[in-house]
């Protein structure tokens, strides 16, 4: 029996963990979490919100995903849209989901990210 989702994983180039930093701390506000030691050794870097944890992981031949993402729930998405942008992320609103509000973005490396706020 499914109980709940424990993580979504993005893949991301070599040697782009500083990038990836400083996007999903600094622009998304996430927190970074540490790796086990055994998984470190690997690359990559992981980072959670509330009880949203988005692993990054390193690829050798890595191509960013373009149709698959992460849906990511915010509160004030108009803010939260707002601080993207000024924050240099692309923001591209989409009204085709019906009771909600949401735009796409996408991150350093060219993943593509969903954020959405059910409509009042």
């Amino acid at each position: 029996m499914l109980v709940a989702l424990d993580h979504v994983q993005l893949a991301a180039p070599v040697g782009s963990e500083d990038r990836l930093r400083a996007y999903y701390t600094g622009v998304l506000g996430m927190t970074e979490i540490p790796k086990p030691p055994a998984l470190a050794a690997r690359g990559g870097c992981w980072f959670e919100a509330g009880f949203v944890q988005l692993h990054l992981g390193i690829q050798r031949d890595f191509r960013p995903a373009k149709k698959a993402h992460p849906w990511l729930r915010v509160r004030d998405i108009e803010a939260y849209a707002a601080r993207l942008t000024a924050l240099g992320a692309p923001v591209t609103w989409d009204d085709a989901l019906p009771g909600h509000r949401r735009f796409y973005s996408e991150d350093p490396v060219g993943n593509r990210l969903e954020f959405l706020e059910p409509a009042p």
